[in-house]
């Protein structure tokens, strides 16, 4: 029987990768996730999922704060939410035990960003009489001017990029597809970059892909998060910034200027609103800042 509930997991996996649509590494994460509660289910005797009760779910979640965060608890359960939704949409279980159990509360972490002071710095320390350099200005102000995700960066290619109308286009998580505008200034560089340094890196070869590394392969997640960590250094920034800091900074300037919340969702491909609101907590938190250093009676 545990052999079915394995083949179960094995269906849902398939359903979330051929319907859903998410990538291998989403998929794996459900599968680890849901193989430690099978694990879990085994060991209580329970070899059917007509057996499951919300009793079986609410321990195995308790059996798991020791080890865990709240966060990948979270995770774990949301993997448990939509196994059993499946079961019960597709009749294999005639109930769904999940459907009525809390997520636990986890504390939303502040991303850091960085000053608009420290944007200009880091953009400003590339060498533009050196060809790689220009390259990767490019990259950056790309990364600035549309919130991308570094793995977006990565796979974008030439068709995607209307600098006459100064639009990009580009596939995001689940493959959902966005398009997004690009600013005057990385128009600019992204037009360098074709004109002067993407035929060296090509020479005899061709590639669909914008950003090319040597012998004209498409550049990875990896050499851009490189090329990112070479220039906070260079620019003499101290805070950790990660890929993720210029989409987390573009977010946080356009609101702190007054651009409103829904455009912004829809420009970083949040598929909830939620998920976008996390920046209206950091613009809240400056303000504060502001207050307890100006104000004379708010100390």
């Amino acid at each position: 029987m545990v052999k079915d509930m394995r083949s179960f997991i094995e269906a849902f996996l398939d359903y979330l990768r051929v319907e859903k649509g998410l990538k291998n590494n989403t998929i794996s994460a459900y599968y680890h996730d849901l193989n430690k509660y099978l694990d879990f289910l085994r060991r209580r005797g329970i070899t059917t999922v007509e057996k499951i009760t919300k009793r079986e779910i609410t321990e195995f979640l308790f059996s798991l704060r020791r080890e865990l965060s709240p966060s990948s608890i979270t995770r774990i359960l949301s993997s448990i939410k939509g196994f059993h939704k499946f079961l019960f949409q597709e009749k294999i279980s005639t109930s769904n035990p999940a459907q009525l159990i809390d997520s636990p509360k986890v504390e939303k972490k502040i991303p850091q960003t960085l000053t608009v002071e420290e944007v200009d710095r880091l953009l400003k320390v590339f060498n533009l009489r050196v060809a790689r350099q220009i390259r990767d200005r490019a990259i950056l102000e790309v990364m600035y001017a549309t919130g991308l995700r570094v793995s977006e960066v990565s796979n974008l290619k030439i068709v995607d990029v209307n600098m006459e109308v100064g639009f990009l286009k580009c596939k995001g998580k689940a493959s959902k597809e966005r398009i997004v505008p690009l600013g005057a200034t990385a128009c600019k560089f992204i037009e360098k970059y074709i004109r002067e340094v993407r035929p060296k890196l090509l020479k005899t070869k061709t590639s669909a892909y914008l950003f090319l590394a040597q012998g004209g392969r498409r550049l990875g997640r990896q050499s851009i998060w490189k090329i990112i960590k070479k220039a906070v250094k260079k620019a003499g920034i101290k805070k950790r910034v990660s890929p993720h800091t210029l989409r987390h900074s573009f977010a946080t300037h356009l609101l702190e200027r007054g651009a409103d919340l829904r455009s912004v969702q829809e420009m970083l491909g949040h598929t909830s609103i939620t998920t976008t609101q996390i920046y209206t907590h950091i613009d809240r938190l400056r303000l504060k800042e502001v207050l307890l250093k100006f104000h004379p009676r708010a100390k």
